[in-house]
């Protein structure tokens, strides 16, 4: 077949028994009549029904040269060359004249190479030609992208009604509210309607409620726009109070009207897993909404009780690697499925091991260090996703449980912890590129049961024990210089903890005090340099784990999200 379509190309391209032309923009075009309607039911048509038969030469007005051009060499020899200079017009191409593979295909391109700067074109492409699936595709990545796509030229040029569908969605992903906000601002200072009608339109769908109270007070009370329009005041009235009743724990009756005072699902949340419940080990999961600033209690945690674990999340799994029980050191890993919500047993660990320092870096689990039954370890391995397998790399230079890691620019960092006699203030960087451990500058206190995360080049270490009491001290470790300098101290002393880097913020999170295990929460906000209270877990541990996780497809599954009908979809 293809030495068939070989001969008829050349044929046409030498404009031999050609009995037709196709004329577009003042471009001619000889084909053969018969290759034309074996590709599209178009040509069919227009061939044999649209015309008669001494008519040989056509004009197709609705097409450009290049795009004809390119669906005739697809005719001909069914490939054609797509292009993102070309796709939008071979799409038009092959949508009018009825060509279901070459559609499907510039779909499928479309999709997966949607980016802030194209979706919008897409988005209103798909507004003239009617494919459902690819729509809800293009308005599923906007809504995934909101902050990015806002900040895009085109995004001015969206209309009413398009704005409105996307800032209503209750899956709208944007780490705060206020960024909606702006956006709208944005948006209607380049209107030519009435700004006050505009403002009073979009205002109800914006979620203020879960706003930061001093950006409420400042950025959105203070609008000169709303202070001029008069149709606003319900809805600050409105959110006040539902901010008031959050504050006192509760929810407004009115919760349920309007889509104002419904918050939305998160695109990032952070899971404490696991832990040390004053007497024994627990199971519980717990997470963090940061739109809600609630803590949301999981049903189906894993059957395994355990504490002094570590957990990674890479590619829709949480996993939850060794840990103790009270009585058993684990080797074991544990795995969640976020889209099925089911656990499942993966590939175990070459050692026990409890007090182990976890850390995901470049797709591959690191488990370093902790304790098993002979003592504390040096020794480290890597686990592979994709092979289900751990392998053991080198050691480090020193004997390390209940230290703190992260990983930060391709290599990764351990500092402190416990050595079977005292607490460590020794660091040490992993290269896996060459297998090798290097000494690096030592931490100004020796702390073991501390946690350390790496935020914008640096690595935060926080917390721990001293082996006189529990600190509340940070320090900020610098890879580039191999210095340290001191940060401001979390408001609990505490080790023990979970902690992570939530909407760059970071979350430290239950604990032991030296006295209990405790359910307080705090987070330190990069921007400002200053500690805040969060709200408290509902279960009081230490030695637990904590991760953050994105970009789900069921993230209301975890959330605490109440469904609704400002969906994802269209």
């Amino acid at each position: 077949m293809q030495k068939q379509l070989s001969v008829m190309e050349e044929m046409r391209r030498n404009q031999a028994l050609c009995d037709a032309v196709i004329r577009v923009q003042g471009s001619l075009f000889n084909v053969h009549k018969v290759m034309m309607c074996c590709c599209s039911p178009f040509f069919k048509a227009l061939f044999s029904s649209w015309s008669t038969p001494d008519n040989n030469i056509f004009d197709i007005p609705i097409v450009s040269a290049e795009a004809m051009g390119a669906f005739i060499q697809f005719a001909y020899t069914g490939k054609v060359q797509i292009t993102k200079d070309n796709i939008d017009e071979l799409f038009i191409a092959a949508d009018c004249f009825c060509v279901d593979g070459l559609v499907e295909e510039c779909c499928r391109i479309m999709v997966e190479t949607l980016s802030p700067d194209n979706c919008l074109k897409t988005w209103w492409l798909t507004e003239k030609y009617y494919y459902p699936t690819m729509r809800n595709r293009v308005f599923s990545y906007i809504l995934g992208h909101f902050e990015e796509v806002a900040a895009h030229p085109s995004f001015l040029q969206l209309s009413l009604e398009d704005l409105m569908q996307f800032i209503q969605s209750d899956v709208l992903k944007v780490h705060k509210e206020q960024a909606v906000f702006e956006a709208v601002l944005l948006w209607i200072s380049h209107q030519p309607q009435d700004s006050r009608e505009l403002i009073e339109k979009t205002l109800p769908q914006i979620r203020l409620a879960f706003m930061d109270t001093q950006y409420f007070s400042t950025h959105v009370m203070q609008n000169k726009l709303i202070q001029q329009s008069r149709g606003c005041n319900a809805y600050l009235i409105q959110a006040m109070k539902q901010m008031l009743d959050y504050s006192h724990g509760y929810t407004s009756s009115s919760s349920t009207n309007g889509a104002q005072i419904q918050p939305r699902v998160p695109r990032t949340v952070l899971m404490a897993i696991g832990g040390w419940n004053i007497i024994d080990p627990t199971n519980a999961i717990e997470v963090y909404n940061s739109h809600t600033k609630r803590w949301v209690r999981i049903a189906n945690p894993d059957r395994t009780l355990r504490a002094y674990h570590g957990v990674a999340f890479l590619d829709g799994f949480v996993y939850v690697i060794g840990g103790f029980d009270g009585v058993e050191k684990f080797s074991t890993m544990h795995k969640y499925s976020l889209d099925s919500q089911t656990w499942e047993e993966a590939a175990p660990m070459h050692s026990s091991r409890c007090y182990v320092s976890v850390v995901h870096l470049d797709g591959l689990i690191y488990a370093i260090g902790g304790r098993d039954d002979e003592g504390r370890l040096k020794t480290a391995e890597r686990y592979s996703p994709q092979f289900n397998q751990w392998t053991m790399i080198a050691s480090m230079h020193e004997r390390r449980s209940d230290a703190g890691a992260a990983g930060l620019n391709g290599k990764i960092y351990i500092f402190g912890g416990y050595d079977g006699d005292d607490p460590l203030f020794t660091a040490e960087s992993y290269n896996p590129e060459n297998d090798q451990w290097s000494v690096i500058s030592p931490m100004t206190n020796f702390r073991s049961g501390l946690s350390a995360v790496a935020n914008a080049g640096e690595i935060y270490v926080v917390g721990g024990f001293n082996g006189l009491s529990r600190l509340n001290t940070m320090e900020v470790y610098n890879p580039r210089t191999d210095s340290w300098r001191v940060g401001p101290p979390l408001l609990t002393h505490r080790s023990n903890f979970g902690m992570a880097v939530l909407n760059d913020e970071m979350f430290v999170v239950g604990g032991y005090d030296g006295f209990n295990t405790i359910t307080c929460v705090e987070k330190f906000t990069f921007k400002t340099g200053l500690w805040s209270c969060v709200s408290d877990m509902s279960v009081s541990r230490s030695a637990l784990a904590c991760c953050v996780v994105s970009d789900l497809p069921n993230m209301d599954a975890f959330s605490g999200h109440a469904p609704s009908l400002h969906s994802g979809s269209l």
